[in-house]
């Protein structure tokens, strides 16, 4: 039986419900269809025709204009908008960040901090005194290992260990180029003032048994005028994601390890969960310099 509701957890996914049968007891979510039902190309013979259309439309239209929606639509405003709660939410969970080489940028610690959500950043012994300068050292954990060449997954397994050690159930673990979290609502993706979009997640999750994995998925994947449901379930979980301590794998290999360890916690019968609904804003991989995933260039490529 779940925790603080009378779903089964037993027979949760086995065949998959409407969204609205298992947000009970979570935040408001209400998600319209706001894309155009029709569409027509329309053709100007020289810039006078254009400008005349536009004077017809009522609407500014230039020479770089891409579209323009009839009547005008109203945007959403987010710039002055910020979801809060009265009280202190944080996650349940630890929350750990793993690093390397972004002591000077560090957006995932910034986001986090922004928020007053508590946190560990996990970076490599000969980097600890140059995140120390910039972080509360009692923030930083140290890796037993440096330039092990395998990317980021003994840093993972290492985290992993650490929680269970801890006693927790489950645990957070963050890429570090994370720049901010978000609620979709309304048709509207506002940023978030508190670890309550953390806690909610961990709420949904902790009244199964079965659900392995869950996370946020990427600000720039869910659509803001899409009917898009506030949960996908059963598909790749990545970046900013929650893992229940008690699965059997562990991270493996060097590249998409997200969706490998996905994959196989789907294949052995248990679940994941995606949420549309919280929201995280990952940069674009190789973005910025830094990160986990650094490696050599292939010698035919080298300078």
């Amino acid at each position: 039986m779940g925790r603080d509701t009378d779903i089964q957890q037993s027979s949760l996914f086995e065949i998959e419900p409407a969204w609205k049968d298992v947000w009970q007891g979570m935040p408001e979510y209400c998600q319209q269809d706001l894309m155009p039902a029709e569409s027509i190309k329309v053709h100007f013979r020289n810039s006078d025709d254009r400008r005349a259309f536009s004077r017809l439309v009522n609407q500014p239209i230039t020479e770089n204009t891409r579209y323009i929606w009839y009547p005008r639509a109203e945007i959403g405003r987010i710039t002055d908008k910020l979801y809060v709660v009265s009280e202190t939410v944080n996650p349940r969970y630890p929350v750990y960040v793993i690093s390397k080489g972004r002591w000077e940028s560090r957006l995932t610690v910034k986001a986090l901090e922004k928020i007053a959500v508590p946190y560990h950043v996990v970076v490599e012994p000969q980097e600890f005194d140059q995140y120390a300068t910039v972080i509360d050292p009692s923030k930083i954990l140290t890796l037993p290992f440096s330039n092990l060449g395998q990317g980021s997954i003994p840093a993972r397994n290492w985290v992993w260990e650490h929680s269970i050690s801890n006693g927790d159930d489950r645990h957070w673990i963050l890429d570090d180029n994370i720049n901010g979290f978000y609620r979709l609502n309304n048709n509207l993706k506002l940023p978030v003032g508190s670890g309550a979009t953390f806690r909610a997640i961990e709420d949904f999750s902790d009244r199964y048994t079965n659900v392995a994995i869950s996370g946020m998925n990427y600000f720039m994947f869910a659509k803001r005028k899409d009917p898009i449901p506030p949960i996908v379930m059963n598909t790749r979980i990545y970046s900013c994601i929650l893992l229940k301590n008690d699965t059997q794998f562990r991270w493996r290999g060097r590249y998409n390890e997200d969706t490998d360890l996905s994959l196989r916690v789907l294949k052995d019968g248990h679940c994941t969960v995606l949420f549309n609904a919280f929201l995280a804003m990952k940069m674009t991989t190789m973005s910025i310099g830094g990160g986990q995933h650094r490696r050599a260039l292939p010698r035919r490529w080298a300078a």
